[in-house]
């Protein structure tokens, strides 16, 4: 695994049907293994040389997850049919999709990441906004919970999980009340969004032009947290000596 702060040791567990049958059916056996690889930075694109700015392409005609369906699971069918909506999007100079749902276009998630959304509110306060699970259309990614977990115990603004609509969205970026928008997973950890096209309008954020510091606090504390430089309950030393001892205990008994 490369060491850098912009690389790392992805690791996803995958599972699937080994019935010895072509069929659509539930499988009666199964296989569960992990498939590993060092990864780079997720998205090559312009910015800083950790934070790379994306542009989105939101066209309520796509829609990812419905209500219902599947769309808070990691399953195959999850990711199969975005691909070539992916594709249109590349056509049209944008990186990832933003998923729009309903007739009042919820913002739900950016290409397969969280979508996170920091502006000043209707009651002037500064907020970090993203969608809620309840509505099963959100994948409830890891990333995004220590998002929600660290701005929480930081206390410096009011961090809220409710749907945004296009039309909220718009009237803040009309009004300057957007600071920084960012999309994460665990792949790219975070991703700055610099831009959307919203049908035929581009919508430009100003998440680069002022500095992305909220999305740079946040990426350089989980990634201190990563890789050990902070410590944190949520990561282990694989090296420590309480690690090792822990070990050859378990081991021996």
């Amino acid at each position: 695994v490369p060491d850098s702060r912009d690389a790392s040791l992805y690791i996803r567990p995958t599972f699937i049907s080994i019935d010895p049958v072509i069929g659509v059916r539930p499988p009666s056996a199964a296989r569960l293994f992990v498939i590993t690889g060092p990864v780079g930075p997720y998205y090559e694109q312009k910015g800083t040389e950790l934070f790379k700015a994306v542009k989105l392409m939101a066209d309520p005609k796509y829609v990812r997850a419905w209500e219902g369906g599947i769309g808070a699971y990691k399953a195959g069918g999850n990711y199969a049919p975005t691909l070539s909506i992916q594709r249109i999007a590349a056509e049209r100079g944008c990186q990832q999709v933003l998923w729009l749902y309903g007739e009042d276009e919820q913002m739900t998630e950016a290409g397969t990441m969280n979508f996170f959304v920091y502006w000043i509110n209707n009651s002037g306060e500064k907020e970090l906004i993203t969608a809620p699970l309840d509505s099963g259309l959100i994948l409830p990614g890891v990333t995004r919970q220590s998002i929600l977990d660290l701005s929480r115990k930081w206390g410096d603004f009011k961090v809220t999980e409710r749907m945004v609509t296009m039309s909220e969205f718009l009237a803040a970026a009309n009004e300057d009340r957007i600071i920084e928008v960012f999309g994460c997973g665990t792949a790219c950890m975070i991703a700055p969004i610099d831009s959307i096209l919203y049908n035929t309008q581009d919508i430009m954020l100003p998440t680069m032009t002022s500095g992305a510091k909220l999305s740079k606090r946040l990426f350089n504390e989980l990634s201190g947290i990563q890789t050990g430089e902070i410590e944190h309950p949520w990561s282990v030393s694989v090296f420590s000596s309480d690690f090792v001892e822990n070990k050859v205990s378990s081991e021996s008994s």
